[in-house]
């Protein structure tokens, strides 16, 4: 029998495949609008996590509560930031969209502190967020003379991760105690932006460009593997290792970001975007007690209130 790939080599994976995202959404913006390079990834990898459902034989939840929570969860955790990022990246690198991805661990802990009455922010969050935003200043480069497309393209992506902030705490609230399965929870919020999105394209695009093949390719990879497969993976890691483990790949999606973009776009950095991104992830790793030197740091001030 062949042994399952570690928990570790496919946290690897994981990180390549969303690394490898902002490249085909690039090439997907060749012939299509925004709206719809987001609408074919969502259909792509909602087909995908439906036909692991059907698979594995279990049903959708069930109830108008729960398909309430899949509405905001699909609306804040896929089709705004999906849209955002394929807006962003009309003005933007691939690049530089890998890199704001990094800010979503920061944003995320700003909104559990709002939500979720067990998470309360310590020294080592605080100290974590300050730099962590201390690197996003440093990525959009204000001293540059920064405007108009290039900041609101780097504006479109920061939100895209503000996005993702509020879905998780929200998921993790509303969704993650749930008797259903990740993946059936996982299919509905897919499809409740599937919806979304396809009424909003319906509204608001016309026709593509023109239907080329590696636009296409690009968008039908995005979905399959950058959404169905991804999230598949990333359920398989959460199981395995723990959520704390799967969230480590934070660190990874803007390193394949960058490689890619680098290689296959031939696209260019300035020096302080990646000096930006190495202070945004320093932030995030403080933020999250990764740090052993802060840690034993904390550890005798907890003990001096005993």
């Amino acid at each position: 029998m062949r042994r399952p790939l570690s928990w570790q080599v496919r946290l690897v994976l994981l990180g390549g495949i969303w690394g490898s995202s902002f490249l085909f959404i690039k090439v997907g913006l060749r012939a299509f609008a925004p709206l719809q390079v987001a609408l074919g990834r969502m259909l792509f990898g909602t087909a995908v996590l439906l036909a692991f459902l059907a698979l594995r034989r279990e049903p959708l939840p069930r109830g108008l509560h729960v398909w309430g929570h899949l509405l905001f969860a699909g609306l804040f955790g896929n089709a705004l930031p999906f849209f955002l990022f394929a807006w962003g990246e009309t003005e933007v690198s691939s690049v530089l969209a890998g890199i704001w991805n990094g800010t979503t661990p920061l944003f995320t802990m700003i909104v559990a502190f709002s939500i979720l009455p067990d998470e309360r922010p310590n020294r080592a969050n605080v100290i974590g967020l300050m730099v962590g935003f201390a690197g996003v200043l440093l990525i959009v480069g204000p001293w540059q003379g920064v405007g108009g497309g290039a900041l609101l393209g780097n504006l479109a992506c920061l939100a895209a991760g503000a996005c993702y902030g509020v879905s998780f705490p929200y998921m993790r609230k509303y969704l993650a105690e749930r008797d259903e399965s990740p993946l059936a929870l996982a299919g509905g919020q897919l499809l409740c932006g599937t919806i979304l999105l396809a009424a909003a394209t319906i509204l608001v695009t016309g026709a593509p460009v023109s239907y080329a093949l590696r636009p296409v390719v690009s968008v039908f990879v995005l979905g399959v593997l950058g959404t169905g497969i991804a999230y598949v993976i990333n359920y398989a890691i959460i199981r395995d290792a723990g959520a704390t483990a799967a969230s480590t790949v934070t660190y990874l999606v803007p390193i394949f970001a960058t490689v890619v973009g680098l290689i296959f776009l031939g696209e260019q950095l300035t020096w302080n975007q990646p000096a930006g991104a190495a202070v945004v992830l320093a932030g995030v790793a403080i933020s999250q007690g990764r740090l052993p030197a802060l840690q034993r740091r904390e550890a005798p001030s907890a003990q001096e209130r005993c």
